[in-house]
């Protein structure tokens, strides 16, 4: 149903996470027109924090955030739409709090939610190996089991008058897509349609990442790097979209910053949902103005007829000391360290791992430039074996160790920490369900699996010889990072079509395990996207078993791909600025 006589929908988002800026939902609505507002609350990791709070309070399990947020503009939404993730692992009693704070406030709210995801109490009848490692899931008993919905129960809330959808784990795209399938009355077979919406949805899902946020060529492109707008997509009824900002608000909207969303934490070009199978590959941008750009030519084809579930569960317990290493003999310090705990220990943990931070610099002129840190993280199924019995081994070193013994904290007590595990099943498992805001209960069917979608067949561009010279590889090329569960994804990306070449002819597996030495014994894909002057990066196993569980300084890979670009390569004279 078209809820507007307008051809174009324009779709703002509020949220790229739980904890972004707190006044963004009266930003978007205030600033300028919008007809929906999404907001994207629930990372991997989120799940489990909601967990913890559930814990504690059984009425919770939502981000609580949401509301505060929503009780700035209960009285202005006039007719703007709200969809949001918000529910989390309660979507009802996330829903049921909307109700009741519109009710407080005097201000009449249709509100639906949509539910189904939660998979926990059918975990052991189902077949869940590990998505990446195909390793069983045998008798390991996940604290939150959550399949990723897909876009139809949020069009049928709104098609039934929901003016406020909660869902709990969906798409993050869905978000996007749901409000247009329902405003523009697509069908399941409307998969290019549906293709675009995805491709607009993942550009705006992560907020103000779309707007010139965390963006590696901001100095050049974006004029106010603070308070940056949200992004608002324009919907068209061919599925091509304009992502675009309210005017005036800080940030930028430009080819690049948008190329950068599209490559953010995907695998291959074909990206893989519940309800269409998009094909990045085939996507087109172009400058439409100041502050938008246009997506269009997206493909589509049908799913697969699975669905992606993402589970938490608790790994053990595990401690971390570090050392501080000052001056001269570094190494032989931090290996006399490692020595040293180890014998001082009462029990060897299950394991010990050890990094050492060469920070130090040679005849450094302050003391503090003179240190290295050697971290080590200790885990076990036994709180004990990390606890005290561990820290207070390290610490009872000071007086016998190296010279310069130095610790950066106290002992203390070790903490659990939870393992991701992702994998997939059929979808036939998993009810969808959408509770409308009248209180009927609708049972959404699943798209029936069809043919697999071909990735488009583009023509590489061919790159020149010419002299190089070795400079940073962020001299001319962008980077952006992420994480998916234990996998590091990164997007690299050119301005030009000159650079576009020569990344496309110069980036292969070997050139990128010389970027990045770590990657040595890890499993590298990569997956050129010459439409979008790109090549993705998807290096397997490098985050050990989710952001949770990782010992990483950067756990989430968020600052890989600027790691990445400051390391020395040689590049053509021809495309130095």
């Amino acid at each position: 149903m078209r809820w507007y006589a307008c051809t174009v929908l324009r779709i703002a988002n509020c949220s790229g996470f739980y904890g972004d800026r707190m006044s963004a939902l009266s930003e978007v609505l205030n600033d300028g027109p919008v007809d929906v507002v999404t907001g994207d609350y629930l990372a991997e990791l989120t799940m489990l924090i909601l967990f913890r709070s559930r814990l504690k309070d059984p009425t919770k399990g939502y981000p609580t955030t949401f509301l505060a947020q929503l009780e700035g503009v209960v009285s202005s939404l006039g007719g703007t739409k709200v969809v949001v993730n918000a529910g989390g692992l309660a979507p009802e009693a996330c829903a049921d709090a909307v109700r009741v704070l519109a009710e407080r406030l005097g201000v009449p709210l249709a509100v639906a939610h949509v539910t189904g995801d939660d998979l926990l109490a059918k975990v052991p009848d189902l077949e869940l190996p590990h998505l990446d490692t195909g390793e069983l899931l045998g008798a390991r008993q996940p604290l939150t089991a959550n399949a990723y919905l897909g876009a139809w129960g949020i069009a049928a809330a709104l098609d039934a008058g929901a003016q406020i959808v909660i869902t709990g784990r969906v798409t993050d795209a869905s978000l996007v897509v749901g409000p247009a399938a329902s405003h523009f009355g697509w069908g399941r077979a409307d998969l290019d349609q549906l293709a675009g919406a995805v491709a607009a949805g993942h550009v705006i899902e992560c907020g103000t990442q779309a707007t010139g946020g965390n963006y590696a060529f901001w100095q050049d492109e974006v004029s106010r790097p603070l308070r940056m707008g949200f992004p608002i997509a324009e919907v068209h009824e061919d599925g091509s979209s304009v992502i675009t900002k309210h005017p005036g608000t800080g940030g930028a909207v430009t080819v690049g910053t948008v190329t950068a969303q599209l490559l953010y934490e995907i695998a291959g070009p074909l990206y893989a949902g519940p309800d269409v199978i998009t094909d990045f590959a085939a996507l087109s941008l172009a400058q439409d103005g100041p502050d938008r750009v246009r997506i269009s030519g997206a493909r589509g084809g049908p799913p697969d007829g699975r669905l992606k579930v993402a589970l938490n569960m608790v790994g053990g317990h595990r401690n971390k000391m570090e050392f501080v290493l000052t001056g001269l003999d570094i190494e032989a310090k931090a290996a006399l360290a490692l020595e040293g705990l180890r014998d001082a220990m009462p029990s060897q943990p299950r394991v010990l791992e050890s990094r050492l931070v060469r920070l130090d610099q040679a005849d450094a002129p302050t003391n503090e430039q003179a240190a290295a840190l050697l971290r080590v993280t200790v885990k076990d199924d036994d709180p004990e074996v990390v606890g005290r019995a561990f820290s207070s081994a390290a610490v009872e070193l000071a007086l016998a160790s190296y010279p310069g013994f130095t610790l950066t904290s106290q002992p203390g007590r070790g903490a659990p920490y939870g393992v991701y595990w992702p994998a997939l099943v059929n979808a036939a498992e998993v009810e969808h369900v959408v509770v409308h805001h009248d209180g009927r209960r609708e049972v959404i069917p699943h798209t029936s699996p069809g043919p697999a979608l071909a990735p488009a067949d583009l023509k590489q561009p061919q790159p020149t010889a010419s002299q190089t010279q070795r400079v940073p590889l962020g001299t001319i090329i962008g980077a952006r990072s992420g994480d998916k569960g234990g996998n590091a994804n990164v997007g690299f990306w050119a301005r030009t079509d000159e650079a576009a070449a020569w990344l496309l002819g110069w980036l292969d597996e070997a050139a990128f395990r010389q970027l990045l030495p770590e990657a040595a014994d890890l499993r590298v894909t990569l997956h050129p996207l010459p439409n979008l002057r790109a090549v993705n990066v998807v290096v397997h196993g490098l985050l050990g078993e989710g952001v949770a569980a990782s010992t990483r300084f950067d756990p989430q890979a968020k600052g890989l791909g600027e790691y990445l670009r400051s390391r020395l390569v040689d590049i053509p004279v021809g495309l130095l600025p």
